[in-house]
């Protein structure tokens, strides 16, 4: 019997059994494990007992200690340190509140939470910042870790005389307050002002930030596992969430690929899980493993006819940085050539150890398109989640990160938010990098309006001020001055990091190689209908070149082709503009038309990729190499008086035309090199002689004729090139 099965008998958490077995010595590493059935009765009997209703190997405090000690836990202790632990002058803990007074060392800061300052480095680094041992640690960073650990800090800083706002500023921000429907309270205009001042300057985003673990204390509430189906490209991975959420979400994509991320939250046994499915094209790379930093389970989808593929090796290379545990749905397995053993042996190979074969990985046979084992998997899912124990603060201003985002015509910016922490509401004031925005309303994978959406929900909102960048964090602040201010701020430090970085280092490079004719590029305008989508075809863009062409992405866009991508385009020609998944306005046609600007347009990623490829391809100047066509060899030699030396030949192999180039080779050395004056068949003339024939041969610069001379006919052939 399955330790789950025994479980659900018995009606206690399969994580204590585990923990049962493993003090008996008897194995079980997952919650699918088998018991032994001599040992059935004696676990029975441990748990009908009072005295041993929840068995403990050991102390609360000294567990939660050595879960600590797992490799890849970063996070400090869950219990508040007690003020006379904390010795650094410059901090103090209270209850659960850590109060510093800036400036704090990051040492200091670790030293109040009773941490390593290893661990507070690592966090910080998990939310794009880097910081020294010895270094001050920011204010917004120091909370940030703190709120991701338990903690509530508080700090202490000089205080900055507040600016007033502007008279319009503060009109504007009461006509944005009056709209809220909820009745929001609104942060006093002061308040709001001193938070804008003890705000750092926001750290330049990064193309693929590394989405934080967020960690919650023992108490808070439980939370549904986030799910990220990984795999192959037409593994069925999109047709095992249709099996799941009984939709056709394969049929609506073009090609019958996923292209974009889609987050579906499922009720399964009256439990809620978030499915993320992610796109299997080698394109899309960043956007899996964007998926795999904010899921707590992978499902990896490994088809049994195909077995283990390269974006297979990739989507397990991305859950076990992401430090999740992988599920593998061995799928199709209903046709004929499936081999489930076969892809086991190849996950093996990979070190994924199916737990039957005394490994931990647990591995179920599906048939997605059939429906079969479907069920099997899902309980398998929920096992998993139930031995993490996910938990998530409710009581606090929502955070999470930006799953998607795409710009629609009529209803404006669309984001895919996950909520990872906190309530999310209608009315909340929201910040995403540079983009903030107020949630005007919020719409489940089913097209269903919500009103809020708590941890490990995946909500479509419409209200932010752009299209914000996939994978950027969001937050829930006070008020919608506040959220301006900090997106402002951000876009600022952003566009001087570029300022400073990109254009020396790419605009610059390639222009002045240009210059030099060593590289040739391919100026590109990229719209696309999803800023994930935008993003991964950039990133294989960028990649698809060589020492001699490259690709220059001029502008990159979410939405329609308008105008304005036009007249850049007609500004930096030759300039083309790709579209995927995007019409083009018609002040922009016209535009186009009139500026001979070219506009390509593309469904599916693989042709918009073969079509740049080949248009880089015939930008490479062209290679030859020389190939003999033919052999003659000397046999006899005639004397003319007016023509001089002819050479009476008789062609060995291949053919000699009238317009090739020669060679005349005499013991393997080369002693002449020119063109054929003259060729002849007996007494006509011909312009070409093919194997077998004989022929007079009269080159133009040469009588030294010896019997036994081979002429070599020569062509230059152009070179097919390609780039990577």
């Amino acid at each position: 019997m399955r330790i789950y099965e025994l479980a659900r008998q018995l009606g206690v958490p399969s994580k204590d059994i585990l923990l049962l077995v493993e003090q008996m010595g008897i194995g079980g590493k997952t919650a699918s494990s088998s018991v032994p059935p001599a040992y059935l009765s004696q676990i029975r009997a441990h748990f009908s007992g009072e005295e041993v209703a929840a068995p403990a190997a050991e102390p609360p405090a000294e567990k939660k200690a050595a879960k600590e000690k797992k490799p890849k836990a970063a996070a400090p202790k869950e219990e508040p340190p007690a003020p006379a632990e904390a010795e650094e002058e410059a901090t103090f803990v209270e209850g659960e509140a850590v109060k510093l007074k800036a400036p704090v060392t990051v040492a200091q800061f670790a030293a109040a939470l009773d941490t390593d300052a290893d661990n507070v480095i690592s966090a910080a680094e998990g939310l794009g910042e880097t910081v020294g041992e010895g270094e001050p640690i920011a204010p917004e960073l120091a909370t940030l870790i703190g709120e991701q650990w338990g903690y509530e800090v508080e700090v202490e800083v000089p205080e900055v005389p507040p600016e007033e706002a502007a008279p319009e500023e503060a009109e504007e921000l009461e006509a944005v307050e009056a709209e809220l429907e909820e009745g929001e309270e609104a942060a006093e205009p002061e308040e709001a002002a001193a938070a804008v001042t003890v705000e750092e300057a926001p750290v330049k985003a990064k193309p693929m930030r590394v989405v934080p673990r967020r960690t919650a204390p023992p108490d808070a509430p439980a939370r549904p596992p986030v799910v990220t189906v990984l795999g192959h490209v037409d593994h069925g991975k999109t047709t095992l969430l249709d099996a799941i959420r009984e939709t056709k979400v394969t049929e609506q994509e073009p090609g019958e690929i996923t292209q974009h991320i889609g987050a579906y939250q499922v009720e399964v046994k009256d439990k809620l899980i978030t499915f993320i499915d992610t796109p299997g094209h080698e394109a899309f790379t960043a956007m899996r493993a964007r998926g795999a930093q904010v899921t707590d389970i992978a499902v990896l989808v490994v088809a049994a006819d195909d077995g283990v593929m390269p974006q297979t090796v990739e989507a397990i290379d991305h859950a076990r940085a992401a430090g999740v545990p992988i599920i593998a749905a061995i799928n199709k397995v209903d046709r004929p050539d499936a081999s489930a053993e076969a892809a086991k042996r190849q996950l093996v190979d990979r070190g994924l150890v199916p737990e039957e074969w005394g490994g931990e990985t647990v591995c179920v046979a599906i048939s997605a398109l059939q429906g079969q084992g479907v069920e099997d998997l899902l309980d398998m899912i929920g096992l998993v989640a139930e031995m993490r124990e996910l938990r998530a603060l409710r009581d606090k201003p929502a955070e999470g990160v930006v799953l998607e985002a795409e710009l629609d015509k009529r209803r404006g910016s669309l984001a895919t938010l996950l909520v990872q922490e906190g309530v999310l509401r209608v009315g909340d004031s929201v910040v995403a990098g540079p983009v903030s925005g107020k949630v005007r309303a919020m719409i489940d994978d089913r097209g269903k309006r919500l009103k809020e959406a708590g941890p490990s929900t995946p909500v479509q909102v419409i209200g932010l001020s752009d299209v914000p960048e996939a994978s950027e964090l969001f937050r829930v602040v006070a008020g919608d001055r506040e959220a301006r201010a900090l997106a402002g701020g951000h876009r600022d430090a952003q566009r001087e990091a570029e300022l400073e970085a990109a254009i020396p280092g790419s605009m610059l490079e390639l222009s002045q190689l240009f210059a030099e004719g060593q590289a040739k590029i391919l100026n590109l305008i990229l719209k696309a209908d999803a800023q994930g989508t935008v993003e991964a075809i950039e990133s294989a863009l960028v990649q698809m070149g060589s020492g001699e062409v490259r690709a220059n992405i001029l502008h990159t866009g979410v939405g329609t082709i308008t105008e304005s991508d036009v007249s850049l385009a007609a500004a930096t020609k030759p300039t083309i503009i790709v579209g995927f998944q995007v019409g083009t306005d018609t002040q922009a046609r016209r535009l186009a038309g009139d500026e001979h600007v070219e506009m390509r347009l593309y469904e599916v990623i693989y042709d918009l990729l073969d079509d740049v490829r080949r248009t880089m391809e015939g930008m490479l100047d062209a290679v030859y190499e020389e190939v003999i066509v033919g052999k003659a060899e000397v046999r006899a030699l005639f004397r003319s008086s007016r023509l001089g030396a002819i050479a009476g030949c008789y062609v060995l192999e291949g053919r000699v035309t009238r317009s090739s180039e020669v060679r005349v080779r005499r013991g393997g050395d080369v002693v002449h090199e020119g063109k054929i004056s003259s060729l002849r068949h007996h007494q006509d003339d011909a312009s070409e002689m093919a194997q077998g024939f004989e022929c007079g041969i009269l080159l133009e610069e040469f009588q030294d004729f010896e019997v036994g001379d081979i002429i070599e006919a020569v062509e230059q052939r152009e070179v097919r090139r390609a780039v990577l």
